[in-house]
């Protein structure tokens, strides 16, 4: 506004009395180009960006639209694009449970609680595991390549990935022409998008061709389009993917590529399916879906493909802002940044980037209609990537969606809803022929086969706690939503899980404590009887299908028996190191730093165990946590951020943050983790997990709402003294924005989805309230009232 006042003291426009009406026009128009000035900013600051292209995959940067996920490189000479489609997978539709397998669970409980683990495991390798004994591999789809010939010279190299837009950009110079990419993928359209431009007429030419990693693969061409087909090596899954050009140049066929010459403009589309319908069908038909998805685009300019994937992935993405304050340190390009994080953890802007990313990670991996996110997301490379890149339910898969309802995500959960319908078929089988019981029950990895048997190893795929996890984030989702319709369609994949457990529960002859037997504490240990982990899951279950049963209003009976059960389950218990104990008997050793610290569940994600209900068993799982230590790489390190978060020791969840955002491939830094040039978690190698789990933890420092009630800053690092959220979701149906500085709360707002009552909390400052649906509140930084 200074600048306004200053520009018509200068032009005499006050002096002169103009017209009102002209005066109201420079002021509309300074306001219109401050504000597009504010938007760039804040979009410059949301973005990753570098200064020369990718040399390898975890340099490239993500674009995805839930279904079609790809890696731009952002070459010169050689643009490289790998793509993936989400249901391009090895195997086929097969049921993994071992029949027969209940009959031998008698007796490897028997040399179980006879402390004969080894004889335990020989006869559950051989009797009990799933047929066949590992599962398949999620594949890469092929490679788009775009040769630039004479552009070996080039200046003023840039590429990016604007998080606002959801859009990666190159752009150089060579000569006096400057050319532009960008690339995208678009959820409405189901295509991948990459417009070429040149600044000069007639001056962009380029060869064009598609290639894959598959063995079995065919090449088609014709005048203005490419298509490949693969077929995946030990399995039954095949896929046709099309690149389409439109441009105003001259396209031509040269030793089968596409040469595209005398252009200033092209656009591709990349359409991409396979013959995969669900995990029992097979039958689609990739070519007639793909020929329908590019007939579909026929008419539309690129600028109103590129709008309405703008329109749409903003539809959700700008629901939530977060601010931590800019030390300049933005303007630096991405892999610069993250390596001077090391050096120097004082880059509060990083830490927001990191968050948003993961918000842009999930938007991009997993849309409703969509399979969730993998261990990598949507994004593999490899014919035999790290763990088969499946779903692993021990921790990684749950923690892909820690963050969803938090960050106003909550539509990016129903992927994994429909995961658990799957699995809920699939382990209805496997828990009648391997546990003679009702209900269903998965182990601690899936394929796409939704193959609910343990698998791997008896020492560690005999883990017990998959399903009833998974069933907390259907409660979780209903907490932060208040959704009853939601909750009373998915209710009965709660019962018939707790079902199982009800029935699987084996009273322990040396404790008399109902126990889950046998199973494991992943990854650690062996197969035993009563891990800590499997019974914190199991009342957190049975006690959400009471509730749920309170709720709805129904199956009263089934809930009773429960409420019977629960206090019968083998309890948390604190051993003589005054570590929470992990197993049964008190065995805990201090000395073992395992990755896994999977006893403290009740602690995060669940709540369990807690301060204000029992500060003792809080007290016994931090000083397990200190046991465990601090080093850790990807998903382990996020659990720590999220465990230290709930501790409220903000500091020392900052010091695991340092760890997770500083470079994974640097000889200098002699530790193994942390995060590659293009921002993904370095487990390593890549998995996301580590992401949203990280992202999640930063959240937990600033908000917390797992005790029917709203903490806020509970675990403010120093680091951060100054900041701002918006649109961040806490359990109750609420929405907030609030503001800190100098380490202090200065400002709330509380919008209520749903009405209900609101308890807020800062620090000693306590306010509680009835609100009304759709009505916001407000208040300041003592909680009081703003009239």
């Amino acid at each position: 506004m200074n600048k306004f006042i200053k520009l018509i003291q200068n032009t005499g426009m006050i002096n002169e009395r103009r017209s009102l009406k002209l005066l109201l026009g420079y002021m509309l128009l300074f306001l219109s180009l401050s504000c597009t000035e504010a938007q760039k900013e804040a979009q410059d600051h949301f973005k990753l960006f570098y200064n020369q292209p990718a040399e390898k995959w975890t340099e490239a940067l993500p674009i995805g639209n839930g279904n079609l996920g790809a890696m731009i490189f952002g070459g010169v000479q050689q643009e490289h694009i790998q793509f993936n489609e989400e249901t391009l997978w090895r195997g086929q539709p097969h049921d993994y449970s071992n029949k027969g397998a209940g009959k031998y669970l008698s007796e490897i409980r028997t040399l179980l609680t006879a402390g004969k683990q080894r004889e335990a495991q020989n006869l559950a390798t051989k009797e009990f595991m799933s047929n066949p004994l590992r599962q398949v591999h999620y594949q890469p789809f092929a490679d788009i390549y775009i040769d630039f010939p004479g552009h070996e010279n080039f200046t003023d190299y840039s590429r990016s990935l604007n998080l606002d837009s959801a859009i990666s950009e190159v752009s150089y110079k060579v000569g006096d022409v400057t050319y532009n990419r960008q690339a995208f993928s678009s959820h409405p359209d189901k295509v991948i998008v990459v417009n070429l431009s040149a600044s000069q007429s007639k001056a962009l030419h380029f060869n064009l061709f598609l290639d894959a990693l598959h063995e079995d693969k065919t090449l088609k061409t014709d005048n203005d389009s490419q298509t490949i087909v693969v077929k995946v090596k030990d399995g039954v899954l095949w896929g046709v993917a099309t690149i389409k050009i439109e441009t105003d140049g001259k396209v031509a066929i040269l030793n089968g590529q596409l040469q595209i010459n005398e252009a200033s403009k092209a656009t591709l589309y990349l359409s991409a399916a396979t013959n995969y319908k669900n995990f029992k069908d097979v039958s689609g038909e990739p070519n007639v879906i793909v020929a329908e998805t590019l007939k579909n685009i026929e008419n539309k300019s690129y600028d109103k493909v590129k709008e309405t994937h703008i329109k749409d992935y903003q539809s959700l993405y700008s629901r939530f802002s977060i601010d931590f304050g800019d030390n300049g340190k933005s303007e630096l390009v991405t892999n610069q940044r993250v390596y001077d994080f090391w050096k120097n953890p004082d880059d509060p802007q990083l830490l927001a980037l990191y968050i948003q990313y993961a918000r842009y990670l999930t938007i991009a991996s997993s849309r409703p209609g969509t399979k969730p996110g993998t261990l990598q997301g949507i994004w593999n490379h490899k014919i035999k990537p790290p763990w088969f890149s499946s779903y692993t339910t021990n921790i990684n898969l749950e923690m892909n969606y820690w963050a969803v309802e938090m960050t106003n995500l909550s539509e990016c959960h129903e992927p994994l809803f429909d995961f658990i319908e799957d699995v809920s078929k699939t382990g209805k089988i496997v828990a009648k022929e391997h546990y003679n019981a009702d209900g269903w029950i998965m182990h601690h990895n899936v394929d796409i086969w939704r193959g609910a048997a343990p698998v791997n190893a008896s020492n560690h795929g005999i883990w017990l706690g998959g399903g009833g996890w998974l069933c907390t984030h259907i409660w979780e989702h209903y907490l932060f939503t208040q959704d009853k319709a939601f909750l009373k369609e998915k209710y009965p994949l709660l019962r018939d899980a707790a079902l199982f457990y009800s029935q699987f529960l084996y009273k322990d002859p040396n404790t008399g404590y109902l126990i889950s037997t046998p199973s494991n504490s992943p990854e650690i240990g062996g197969l035993v009887a009563g891990p800590t982990m499997d019974h914190q899951i199991i009342r957190a279950l049975f006690n959400i299908t009471i509730e749920a049963s309170q709720v709805l209003g129904e199956d009263a009976e089934f809930a009773e028996k429960l409420k019977i059960m629960v206090p019968q389950i083998a309890p948390n218990q604190i051993g003589q190191h005054g570590q929470l104990q992990e197993w049964l008997e008190d065995k805990d050793n201090p000395e073992v730093k395992h990755r896994h610290v999977s006893h403290l569940w009740a602690v995060h994600p669940w709540n369990e165990i807690n301060y204000e209900d029992t500060p003792d068993l809080m007290k016994a799982a931090k000083q397990s946590l200190e046991y465990r230590g601090d080093k850790g790489t990807g998903w382990s390190l996020a659990w720590k951020i999220n465990f230290w978060s709930r501790f409220r020791d903000g500091d020392r969840a900052y010091k695991l943050v340092h760890m997770l955002l500083s470079p994974a491939e640097i000889p200098e830094r002699k530790i193994r983790g942390g995060s590659y040039p293009n921002l993904f978690d370095a487990h390593p190698p890549f998995q996301i997990d580590g992401n949203f789990g990280g992202a999640a933890g930063m959240v937990e420092m600033l908000i917390q709402s797992h005790l029917d009630k709203i903490e806020l800053l509970p675990a403010l690092p120093g680091a951060l003294p100054k900041g701002s959220i918006s649109g961040v979701c806490a359990r109750g149906g609420f929405e907030l924005s609030f503001t800190w500085e100098n380490a202090a709360l200065t400002s709330v707002e509380v919008l209520s989805k749903s009405g209900g009552t609101c308890t807020l909390v800062y620090k000693d400052k306590r306010v509680e309230f009835d609100t009304a649906k759709g009505e916001t509140y407000q208040f300041d930084s003592e909680l009081k009232a703003k009239e």
